[in-house]
């Protein structure tokens, strides 16, 4: 399993370091890095364990929401098409700050979009003890509670995590997907009060 996400990291690595030059182009860059982030967020459910009470039943889909602009398109539909993990199928919802929060409440991965950067920290509060992987790709996203993100470093796709935040949300994450990730501490309110 390790060799399999092993490989499966080097293949989408390089297939966006191969093309560089996509970077000056703002679609293909887009599509390019989306895809392979949208790849990313379908094998993070392979090494994610969710508590039992999470899911209704056990054949309950693994809800992927999409909160503010949506920056995928079809891509993340078309990744987990027919896909499923044990007995669990996928379902993308596209959300919009605002949304109401039971429907927040039904995603297992929640992908917050740069769109909402300005909502981050309340985003944060409202799902910290939910069991609800989220993921984003804004500086400072997963020192302020958020439990993955995204970064790019020399044209490839990487991503951090919180443990602290991964706790709170009662999510166990394989030893095998923390190897791979830059360890992120959780910033604290204490530590940015003057002394």
């Amino acid at each position: 399993m390790l060799r399999r996400l092993g490989i499966l990291i080097v293949a989408l690595s390089v297939s966006l370091s191969w093309a560089p030059e996509a970077f000056a182009q703002v679609s293909d860059s887009d599509s390019s890095e989306y895809l392979i982030k949208a790849g990313f967020i379908y094998n993070f459910a392979k090494f994610v364990e969710w508590p039992a009470t999470a899911f209704a039943q056990p054949d309950s889909p693994i809800v992927i929401g999409i909160l503010g602009t949506d920056p995928f398109g079809t891509l993340i539909d078309q990744i987990v098409q027919n896909k499923k993990i044990g007995a669990r199928g996928f379902v993308v919802k596209r959300l919009k700050w605002g949304t109401d929060f039971k429907e927040l409440r039904e995603c297992k991965i929640l992908f917050v979009g740069d769109s909402e950067k300005a909502h981050i920290g309340e985003l944060v509060q409202i799902v910290k003890t939910l069991p609800i992987l989220t993921v984003g790709e804004t500086p400072g996203f997963a020192e302020r509670g958020g439990v993955i993100r995204f970064v790019l470093e020399d044209n490839r796709v990487r991503f951090e995590v919180n443990v602290e935040a991964a706790r709170q949300a009662d999510l166990t994450i394989s030893s095998r997907l923390l190897t791979l990730a830059r360890i992120i501490q959780q910033a604290t309110t204490d530590a940015r009060k003057p002394g």
